[in-house]
């Protein structure tokens, strides 16, 4: 199962490079790399102080609408958060969740 799973992945790399190289090729940028639209980490942040909960869970990996929640309940009861780091303060979030989500967030 391991060896055939692998073979394909390589095939599909392999097309992939193939297609890559032919569309640069018709674009005449012979190997150059095409420029792709990328968003920046400032279009994606959301701000802990005024998102709603849905906007939080959608903006944030390991979040669901429940500690979403418990984010803006928390907000509500104590105030607008100083620093981000102050997110370890909601029951539920740790610090490991804020590292992965720290380009995503803002005040």
């Amino acid at each position: 199962m391991f060896k055939s799973t692998f073979h394909a992945l390589c095939i599909t790399l392999a097309l992939g490079g193939a297609v890559y190289s032919a569309g640069a090729a018709a674009a005449g940028q012979s190997g150059d790399v095409p420029e792709v639209a990328t968003s920046t980490a400032a279009e994606t942040q959301v701000s802990i102080n005024h998102a709603s909960a849905e906007q939080l869970a959608a903006a944030m990996n390991g979040i669901g609408l429940k500690k979403a929640q418990a984010i803006v309940s928390y907000r509500e009861q104590y105030g607008p958060f100083t620093e981000v780091a102050q997110l370890k303060e909601v029951p539920g979030i740790g610090s490991a969740l804020i590292e992965r989500n720290s380009s995503r967030l803002k005040l």
